[in-house]
């Protein structure tokens, strides 16, 4: 029988557990520490365990949720039911939310999103308002996605519409094998373009010389690794990326109704969403203060995980 080396303190063992949402999916979410509960939203693409890293140093104190949202992490066999993913996936945030309160016989949690999580949580306090959430982190990310004659923040700033073009093109070539669950089926020019977009992708949310590197060296296949590539998640990302290009997201409606303390991170070199627009949310939250890393793009945690760390300590401390 083989036995662990080391047997880590109950404080450092991650553990799942599963929350029963309203069509009785039962949602993953990854629990660690000791202490006040609070919950952290990962981004499009993201699993939600890639936030250990930083809060390990945070176990004793807190006990961390991190709910996989789904189609992505440990629930990327989850199916969405609504086109809608946002607001669907509010609604089962709103339902988890819930849970962890009564679980824990707390009224709220502090909250702290990043990108599309943070995207999630603006249409959560749209649709149930922010009574369940004692303090809130939004980490790069406007409330509003298309731009508009009175709104220029949306993502990807003014490349907007050539950015937008080049996901139009990729989706138009993937629908007709909107029913082929694997990627490693698909014609091998697709399967090129579409990862090679996955990478523009990646490598315009970050800013720092170091991030962009480990992008290249991760996210680059040469022809036989990509022939036999199984991109498990390929059509949920793409789902996703038609609703974001369709759907008029814009949730600026609900920023005056969250009174609750908020602390907007900005990324100061983001492409995704123009730091000085992204200020201006600040502006409009009537309990807000912002904080701003000059050097980070949009993927915080990437380009600047010291100061990430330090902002999300203090935020929890407040």
């Amino acid at each position: 029988m083989k036995k662990n080396l080391i047997n880590l303190p109950a404080d450092y063992q991650l553990k799942t557990i599963h929350i029963a949402l309203t069509d009785s999916t039962l949602l993953p979410v990854s629990v660690i520490g000791s202490g006040k509960p609070v919950m952290l939203l990962h981004a499009y693409g993201m699993d939600a365990r890639e936030f250990l890293p930083f809060i390990f140093p945070l176990l004793g104190k807190y006990a961390f949720y991190l709910p996989h949202l789904r189609g992505f992490g440990v629930a990327k066999d989850i199916k969405l039911t609504q086109f809608d993913f946002v607001r669907q996936y509010a609604d089962d945030i709103n339902i988890v939310i819930k849970q962890i309160c009564l679980a824990r016989n707390i009224e709220s949690l502090p909250v702290a999103a990043i990108s599309m999580g943070a995207q999630v949580m603006w249409a959560y306090f749209e649709r149930y308002g922010s009574a369940k959430v004692s303090r809130y982190m939004n980490i790069d990310q406007s409330p509003a996605i298309h731009n508009q004659s009175d709104w220029q923040g949306g993502l990807f700033g003014s490349r907007q519409q050539e950015v937008f073009d080049i996901f139009h093109e990729v989706i138009d070539r993937t629908l007709p094998y909107a029913d082929m669950e694997s990627f490693t089926h698909l014609p091998f020019a697709l399967k090129r373009r579409a990862t090679d977009v996955e990478r523009l992708f990646s490598l315009l949310s970050v800013n720092r010389t170091r991030s962009k590197a480990f992008i290249q060296v991760m996210t680059y296949k040469n022809d036989p690794k990509l022939a036999l590539y199984d991109h498990s998640i390929w059509h949920h990302k793409m789902r996703c990326l038609q609703a974001y290009l369709t759907l008029p997201y814009d949730f600026r409606g609900a920023l005056e109704r969250v009174t609750i303390p908020v602390v907007n991170l900005i990324g100061g070199r983001s492409k995704l969403y123009d730091a000085k627009w992204q200020k201006k949310i600040t502006q409009m939250l009537p309990n807000a203060t912002e904080v701003v890393l000059p050097r980070s793009g949009h993927a915080i945690p990437m380009d600047e995980p010291v100061g990430f760390y330090k902002v999300l300590k203090g935020f929890l401390q407040d």
